[in-house]
């Protein structure tokens, strides 16, 4: 091989190994992204079972079910009449409790409309809520910006 040869061997054998990393990494970002819904979301536009979701709203009230065990189910609500059943199990964050806001990650059961979370997120203190969740309310007019710079929600009317 002439010296050309050679350094050309080289660097397709960098090219090839720096192909085989990227796609090595994005195959790994492939398996643990979940992308993020709100009830509004998932009435337009079902999610297939088995899919890995966040799940992000309000707690809706009265919906929380405690079960046998450390079982609970509540419903997740955008503030309008869409919401979502969904059952955790597991330990809750102490400042969890209907109206606050939430994510929850996990997904559907197979066969039911049940979101099965694995991980369920609640607000820190008083002022803060997932920009996410924030962002959507603001949009549908349920979320305003109170005095002080803390953010206030509107309280939603209930629908019979």
């Amino acid at each position: 091989m002439t010296r050309k040869q050679k350094r050309l061997a080289v660097i397709a054998g960098g090219m090839g190994f720096i192909l085989a990393a990227v796609l090595l990494v994005m195959f790994a970002f492939s398996q643990s992204v979940a992308y993020f819904y709100m009830p509004a979301d998932l009435a337009k536009t079902p999610v297939a079972p088995e899919t890995r979701i966040r799940l992000g709203g309000l707690v809706g009230a009265g919906s929380v079910v405690r079960g046998t065990g450390s079982t609970v189910e509540f419903t997740v609500t955008d503030g309008s009449t869409n919401a979502v059943k969904v059952q955790y199990t597991g330990i809750l964050p102490d400042l969890f409790r209907e109206g606050q806001g939430v994510v929850t990650e996990g997904m559907f059961a197979s066969g039911t409309n049940v979101f099965v979370a694995d991980t369920v997120l609640a607000k820190h203190d008083e002022t803060y809520m997932p920009k996410e969740v924030a962002d959507r309310l603001k949009a549908q007019g349920l979320w305003q910006e109170g005095q002080g710079g803390q953010n206030q929600r509107k309280e939603a009317k209930a629908t019979p």
